[in-house]
């Protein structure tokens, strides 16, 4: 048996495209090796930065923490499906319904929308960008999916942020005005919760939910693979810095065998 493995992660580094919120990574080089004869970086930063996994906790008080999801929601068989997105697209219930592969029951999702190919420190990426609504992540938790990974800016679609006048916002009040300008209403009547898609697929659905998957998500996407992901075990963790794995054969049947006869 052949088996391919596809690397479905941005690169994790410094000066790397940041949510618009907290200072971000920080890496300091320690020791180098004309000097110390090692090389040795400090790191600091949030965890929501590049391909991450967020927890529960992160949206909701007295929720599970990163280390809480069980270990079988990591790993699995699934699909890579196309939902092409431009400025402001939303990720529906019917683009979810209508995907192919088909969604089914257990499967874990990556959606490609094309916009891991604007990754970086722009507007267009994070304040146009798009995002699943909360009526999609509720889809989602009816249809018992494992794991959900997204190659846009977050579990959320930016004007269901506190981009706007949501939580801590507006930090960018003028999305306010543009959102008026271009649909002819206040962004509260199309989004009207904070970060329901977040809320509705972790905290209703126990679902993992990952931002700004990337990579090799193009080389996948229309195939049925087998998904790995890695965060961290942290006691705590709101959040994690994740590396996602796709596997493949030539034949599109490789399974994990379940060690039961």
């Amino acid at each position: 048996m052949s088996l391919q493995i596809y690397d479905l992660t941005h690169c994790y580094e410094q000066f790397m495209p940041e949510w618009p919120s907290h200072p971000g990574v920080d890496v300091d080089v320690l020791k180098f090796h004309a000097k110390d004869g090692i090389y040795e970086v400090n790191w600091e930063g949030i965890m929501h930065r590049g391909t991450h996994m967020d927890a529960p906790l992160h949206v909701t008080e007295n929720t599970p923490d990163i280390k809480d999801y069980p270990l079988w929601r990591l790993f699995g068989t699934g699909v890579a499906v196309s939902i092409p997105k431009g400025k402001w697209g939303v990720i529906t219930p019917e683009d979810l319904e209508n995907a192919t592969p088909k969604i089914q029951k257990n499967d874990i999702v990556m959606i490609n929308t094309g916009f891991h190919h604007k990754y970086a420190d722009t507007d267009e990426y994070f304040s146009y960008g798009c995002g699943i609504n909360g009526a999609g992540a509720n889809w989602l938790v009816n249809k018992g999916v494992k794991l959900v990974g997204y190659d846009c800016q977050a579990n959320d679609h930016p004007i269901a942020t506190k981009l706007v006048d949501h939580g801590l916002g507006p930090t960018h009040p003028h999305l306010i005005d543009e959102w008026k300008e271009t649909y002819g209403r206040d962004p509260k009547v199309d989004f009207p919760l904070w970060e329901d898609g977040h809320k509705n697929l972790m905290v209703k659905g126990g679902i993992p939910g990952i931002e700004n998957i990337g990579g090799q998500l193009d080389e996948v996407t229309g195939k049925r693979c087998f998904f790995m992901a890695f965060p961290w075990r942290w006691n705590g963790g709101d959040g994690c810095i994740v590396r996602v794995l796709a596997i493949i054969n030539q034949e599109g049947d490789f399974r994990f065998e379940t060690g039961k006869k």
